[in-house]
């Protein structure tokens, strides 16, 4: 394994041990559930928009290191977005982690970067994304649950 490698480990891991913003956000004006049957991944992503600008991003559920590590670091890499921001944001992370980005387009994502890993796993890119898609249905006010196994 190489030193980056390791490091994304790191990352991935200690975002699963210690998630960030994983409660529930009482005063949230959008939410949506999430479900991946394959995995057994769960969880309901809260977010607080005010002016067309995600002010905070909250999540609880349970599942794979994968999907909690993948929701901890899009909780913090979504606030101060408007939604535009988190689709590109969102099709950007997608690209990563699905192999299709670029490794000079890792770079600029930040600690999202640490899940590119998943791009060799495709079963797993459902445990990654699907936090994402739970944010994306929030923010459109769908009000349907989420499910990955399409």
């Amino acid at each position: 394994m190489t030193e980056l490698e390791d490091l994304y480990q790191e990352v991935i891991l200690d975002h699963y041990r210690s998630p960030r913003n994983h409660r529930v956000l009482e005063d949230a004006s959008h939410r949506a559930e999430g479900y991946n049957p394959l995995c057994g991944d769960r969880l309901t992503v809260y977010l607080k928009v005010e002016s067309g600008v995600i002010v905070d991003v909250t999540f609880e559920g349970s599942g794979c290191a994968i999907s909690q590590a993948s929701a901890s670091v899009m909780t913090s890499s979504l606030k101060g977005k408007t939604r535009a921001e988190a689709e590109d944001l969102f099709e950007r992370f997608r690209s990563l982690v699905t192999g299709e980005g670029d490794q000079a387009d890792a770079m600029e994502l930040g600690e999202l970067a640490a899940l590119s890993g998943v791009s060799r796993f495709p079963t797993r890119v459902k445990c990654a994304t699907l936090a994402w898609h739970s944010a994306l249905a929030a923010l459109g006010q769908e009000g349907n649950a989420v499910f990955t196994e399409d």
